[in-house]
Order: structure tokens, then C-alpha cells, then sequence
């Protein structure tokens, strides 16, 4: 018997098997950062720096588990979100699928499910250890291309 985190994810018709899809938030502030977090490190990816988010619920369009992601992760409101993600991203050795959404923000964030938060330029001096699917996508930022890439 599968358990819900198990459940093909709600694009079935386009999903292997039991993959799951995961929205990565990308929220981003009036100079071009993008807001990180460093994973607790009895996580999976301890340590490394992700965008915030979330496994996506049966039922929920990526905007909505947006919404209840970052208000449980950050204690934030999303006021917009893009229509479908800019990016994604398979989580090698796992059954997820990162997909990467543009959100906008009310509030201010708060650590409550990461160990601290950043806010991160990729063409800035700085490096994050970031976390695979999350460095992909960062690298794609680097870049300035469009596209998706599974």
C-alpha cells in the first residue's frame, strides 16, 4: 500500500512512476536577490542552502502549495505567483521533482523551518552551498537562459 507521500503527484499523465512534484519559491527583492535557506541538518541535504518550499498536495495548484509552503516555512504571505515554473529539476536519488515558481511576497521572512535565511546575488562575490536542483537552477540564473530543464 502506497502512503501519501508516495502518490503519483498531480500531474500524473506526465509523471515516472511515484514522482512527486516539489514547488522551489523563488522569491526575489527590488535589487535582483533571491531569498535561500540552509536546511536543518537532520534533513535530507543538511546544511546545504534551498529555496523554500514544499511537496505539493494532492488537489493543490503549484500557486497554492506556494501559499501554505511559505507561510509554514517563512511566515509570509504570497500576494502573486507565475503561471507555470521557470525551471525543474529532478532531485537525483529521490523521487522528487523540483519545480522552481516565481512568487511575490507580503511580509517579512522568517527562519521557522531553516536553520537561517539569506538573500543571495549569483553574480555576486558570495558563494552558497546549494543544494543539487538548486545549484541547477542558480546555474541557469548565471546563465540568463530560458527554458526547463528535466
Amino acid at each position: 500500500m502506497m502512503n501519501e507521500d508516495s502518490t503519483p503527484n498531480l500531474s500524473p499523465d506526465t509523471a515516472d512512476g511515484n514522482v512527486r512534484d516539489v514547488v522551489a519559491c523563488v522569491v526575489a527583492d527590488e535589487r535582483g536577490r533571491v531569498l535561500i535557506g540552509r536546511r536543518p541538518m537532520d534533513k535530507r541535504h543538511g546544511g546545504l542552502w534551498e529555496f523554500p518550499g514544499g511537496k505539493v498536495r494532492a488537489g493543490e495548484t503549484l500557486a497554492e502549495a506556494a501559499a501554505r509552503e511559505l507561510r509554514e516555512e517563512l511566515g509570509v504571505e504570497v500576494v502573486g505567483a507565475a503561471d507555470r515554473p521557470e525551471f525543474a529539476a529532478d532531485d537525483l536519488g529521490a523521487p522528487f521533482r523540483i519545480l522552481f515558481l516565481r512568487v511575490r511576497i507580503a511580509g517579512t521572512p522568517r527562519p521557522i523551518e531553516h536553520a537561517e535565511l539569506a538573500w543571495y546575488d549569483p553574480a555576486a562575490g558570495r558563494r552558497f552551498d546549494l543544494a543539487p536542483a538548486d545549484a541547477a537552477y542558480v546555474a541557469q540564473l548565471a546563465r540568463g537562459s530560458e527554458g526547463t530543464n528535466t
